[in-house]
């Protein structure tokens, strides 16, 4: 319910740059948090489209506890990493940079294009997006979802939507993005011009962009710091039944 899910608030705090997974779950409605008892629970687990947040005591969680809940990419502290490996056996790990603006990001010419704040009318031109950016909508539910936010900027090549940056996960304070950009159009500036109409927003809201990648997504990384991000922190994540994506194609979170 979101009324129990609204006062766990507390375990997903003090913010920091990254993917902000219980907090989206609160400020979207989309995800879920599951916990071993209620009231007083002594574990959390927050999830949205296969991105997870594990916290709190491993002792009050079995193996078999979190078997039929996860399958995706998990942020958890040390603690939990023996559960997870007697839980996952074949659980791998995937190595991670998140990246935060200091400032104002830096200017990217929009020459030949134009970029806007998507919005309902544009929920078509999401759901026509290819197979390898079709996940940028998936932390909002979907297309439609994702359109009505008010949290996704878009550029347009001759009227086809080329490149969408939006806020993959909301905080109070940080808002960590996404960008892609489809294959035909890459190498055009896109995904740093949506980047930074997207940073631009994020301010003007009187919050701070983070960027999540992995260190051998180099387009990723190059573009974020073209923009003006610096590297905040090196971590990793623990991957549990899906393959590790693959550094061509994806940008960001």
């Amino acid at each position: 319910m979101p009324e129990q899910t609204a006062t766990l608030k507390e375990w997903f705090l003090p913010e920091r740059p990254g993917p902000l997974i219980g907090l989206h779950v609160i400020h979207s409605g989309y995800g879920a948090c599951f916990v071993d008892r209620w009231p007083a629970p002594q574990a959390v687990l927050a999830e949205i489209a296969g991105n997870y947040a594990l916290l709190g005591a491993a002792q009050a969680l079995t193996a078999a506890d979190i078997q039929p809940h996860i399958q995706g990419f998990v942020e958890t502290s040390e603690d939990f990493v023996p559960l997870l490996r007697t839980a996952f056996p074949d659980v791998k790990t995937w190595q991670r940079v998140i990246f935060e603006l200091p400032g104002a990001p830096r200017q990217m010419p929009a020459d030949g294009y134009s970029v806007r704040r998507l919005g309902p009318p544009d929920a078509h031109h999401l759901s026509g997006l290819g197979r390898e950016s079709a996940w940028i909508s998936t932390m909002w539910g979907g297309p439609d979802s994702l359109a009505s936010s008010g949290f996704a900027w878009g550029a347009f090549v001759a009227g086809q939507l080329a490149s969408v940056a939006c806020t993959a996960f909301l905080g109070d304070t940080y808002e960590d993005i996404g960008v892609v950009t489809e294959p035909g159009f890459r190498g055009l500036g896109l995904s740093p011009a949506c980047a930074m109409a997207l940073c631009n927003d994020i301010r003007a809201r009187g919050h701070r962009p983070s960027w999540s990648t992995s260190p051998d997504n180099l387009a990723s990384m190059r573009v974020a710091e073209k923009l003006g991000f610096v590297i905040q922190r090196h971590d990793r994540l623990y991957v549990v039944g899906v393959p590790i994506p693959e550094p061509a194609g994806t940008l960001a979170t």
